[in-house]
């Protein structure tokens, strides 16, 4: 989310009256690389890239490349092979394990549909959705190469072929990069998931919430602190939060919008404070919940309630991390708060939070991202 945010940044501000500029693409890997499918780098002709497509090895030459698809107006698709340790076609001895296929397109900013504009409206609007890019198709099918289709958990509206695709992998997340055979002919699609990033909810002002919101944001979060004493809610103590509210402890979660990518943490040091806000919040459906402070802190809560005569299920207080963050021997305010990051991205992540050399395989998961030899076997309607 963040690297979108800032190519659109940088996009702004191109002057397109003597500039060109292009988006590159990662839409396949195979083996290892250091960026995954759905990585883009943001080029213009005067030499300068915002974002990434590799650790650093492979944008010169993309940068050339890119130079050459400004000039043509066509997209095109580059494939770099980085299983040779000594291959040296790039300037350099990569050695990464990987074949990467990169997505180049031409941006025209007076096309309201041009790649970037697809990726404004994702940011303003913040939600799940599936992108479908046309990657190479037959001159017979009509499709042109860079054609993108949405699909949203609102907006449906694609074509019939692309449909079970595209809401496969809304459902699993895994990006697919694959072929259809068409009435027409055939063309190879890439299909993507792009989300909106966690949102993180801090219940609590302290000055140890400070360093937890500026991770959460150089992460590119959304971040809310939020408490019922306004004096610790200074702008000047929080300026890199996304949202500060003044809110009743009563009252605060009717204030507040809750999706599957929210991450409620306490950290108020204030039990009465923590009692209320998190009777409230086993409520609702909020998929993470951290408490900072010991497990017994937890364990006095849930008395409270009893007493009160409300009770929560054992799954609901399972969403319970208390105490909140990673085992990394963390000591100061600023180390605390990598702990509470790492676990909340672990938890979104689906991940151990373990040491990478005792994981068994491939860091990166690749099931469900593949390429076929062959399109898909049923023949459909590309104008359906």
């Amino acid at each position: 989310m963040k690297e979108i945010t800032r190519i659109l940044e940088v996009y702004e501000q191109v002057d397109f009256a003597s500039r060109k500029a292009a988006l590159a693409t990662v839409v396949w890997v195979e083996g290892s690389s250091y960026r995954r499918p759905g990585a883009r780098m943001l080029i213009t002709d005067d030499g300068r890239w915002e974002g990434a497509i590799s650790g650093g090895c492979l944008e010169g030459d993309a940068l050339r490349k890119a130079r050459q698809v400004m000039r043509d107006g066509s997209p095109i698709v580059v494939t770099y092979d980085t299983m040779d340790d000594s291959a040296n076609s790039f300037g350099v001895g990569l050695g990464c394990n990987g074949i990467i296929d990169v997505l180049i397109e031409p941006i025209d900013p007076t096309d309201q549909q041009n790649p970037v504009e697809v990726l404004r409206e994702f940011v303003q609007k913040r939600d799940v959705r599936v992108l479908a890019t046309v990657l190479k198709a037959d001159a017979s099918t009509s499709l042109m190469p860079g054609t993108r289709y949405v699909l949203t958990e609102q907006d449906t509206t694609v074509p019939n072929w692309l449909f079970d695709t595209m809401r496969e992998v809304f459902e699993t997340g895994k990006p697919q990069t694959k072929p259809f055979l068409l009435d027409a002919g055939s063309a190879e699609v890439f299909i993507e998931r792009i989300d909106p990033g966690i949102e993180l909810i801090i219940f609590g002002a302290g000055y140890d919430v400070v360093p937890v919101a500026k991770l959460a944001r150089e992460l590119g979060w959304q971040v809310t602190v939020t408490d019922d004493c306004v004096a610790h809610l200074s702008p000047k103590r929080f300026p890199v939060a996304t949202c500060v509210l003044f809110a009743d402890r009563a009252a605060v979660i009717d204030q507040l919008t809750i999706t599957e990518r929210t991450a409620a943490v306490l950290m108020s040091h204030n039990f009465n404070y923590d009692r209320s806000v998190l009777e409230a919040l086993l409520t609702t459906n909020v998929p993470y919940i951290g408490m900072l402070g010991p497990r017994k802190r937890f364990d006095k809560l849930q008395v409270e309630f009893e007493k009160a005569g409300h009770f929560f299920t054992a799954n609901d207080l399972d969403r319970v991390h208390a105490p909140i963050g990673l085992d990394l021997g963390a000591e100061t305010p600023d180390e605390i708060a990598l702990s509470i990051i790492a676990e909340v991205k672990t938890f979104f992540t689906k991940r151990s939070g373990g040491f990478l050399k005792d994981k068994d395989g491939p860091i990166h998961e690749r099931l469900g991202f593949y390429r076929s030899a062959q399109p898909e076997s049923d023949t459909v309607d590309n104008n359906a």
